[in-house]
């Protein structure tokens, strides 16, 4: 019985250690990302397209000061920050002229990338101006876009991400829902719609997120956040067709920046 005693607490003792250093492991990983450098990679859900406030040395790429990672850089003062998502951005981009300011002390990486390799902008237009049938029609083809090419041209990105920052964490964030669904009185799209696009949504969430976990990245789920805060909530955190801004539609504004995609962020990096 003493034997058993001591066995369990030697076992016990032995699992407050390793918990303790687990804890320390993890926050060593969050210090290291927040002195390290950190470059800010994809669309224009990372350059801030919607929520204003634009650098204008950024041109049409639409990089804001209200956009979560010149937030997070402000908030965590990384000993650099390099901002290169661009508004309109495809994974060809990315590779093409976004990795420049990576390198092995390069420390953390957050990137949203793959809706425009699927037409999101086409799909948009179709959604607004045609009917439904064709609405869903266009949204079945990118989703077979996603199943069959997507894949692809992800593992090419965070490939060259990780060949170029070998030591960084990459953190990949996701797209949120459109749409409250089963809302009465809101105008614009039809209900057919709205669920189409956010079934979309889950859709490319899903690939972006198996191909992250296959290259050991993080995915940063946006989605839980936006909850109650999607178009035709009452409280939206999106733009919905903007007839004075077209590029703006169907954006993160500046509160789902700082409230939705940041906080994300800041929960893993």
């Amino acid at each position: 019985m003493r034997r058993s005693r001591l066995s369990a607490y030697v076992a016990s003792l032995l699992l407050a250690v390793g918990t303790a250093l687990t804890g320390a492991a993890t926050a060593q990983a969050t210090d290291t990302a927040a002195i390290g450098g950190y470059v800010a990679l994809g669309d224009s859900y990372s350059s801030g397209l919607g929520a204003g406030s634009y650098l204008s040395a950024s041109g049409d790429c639409k990089r804001s000061t209200k956009a979560y990672p010149y937030l997070w850089a402000a908030a965590n003062s990384p000993s650099s920050f390099d901002f290169t998502a661009c508004s309109g951005a495809q994974t060809g981009d990315v590779t093409a002229s976004q990795l420049g300011p990576l390198s092995s002390a390069t420390a953390l990486v957050s990137i949203s990338i793959g809706g425009n390799d699927a037409g999101f902008a086409d799909i948009m237009t179709t959604c607004v101006l045609q009917g439904d049938s064709a609405c869903v029609s266009r949204i079945n083809t990118a989703k077979a876009f996603v199943d069959s090419t997507l894949p692809g041209r992800l593992d090419t990105v965070y490939t060259a991400i990780r060949t170029k920052a070998p030591s960084a964490q990459v953190v990949v964030l996701g797209y949120p829902r459109f749409y409250k669904l089963g809302v009465s009185g809101c105008i614009g799209l039809s209900e057919t719609k709205r669920r189409a696009l956010n079934e979309a949504a889950d859709h490319i969430d899903a690939a972006v997120a198996k191909r992250a976990a296959d290259h050991g990245f993080t995915f940063a789920d946006v989605r839980p956040a936006f909850t109650g805060h999607e178009l035709c909530s009452g409280s939206s955190w999106m733009h919905a067709v903007n007839w004075l801004n077209i590029p703006e539609s169907y954006h993160p504004t500046a509160a789902g920046q700082s409230g939705g995609y940041l906080p994300v962020l800041d929960a893993v990096a």
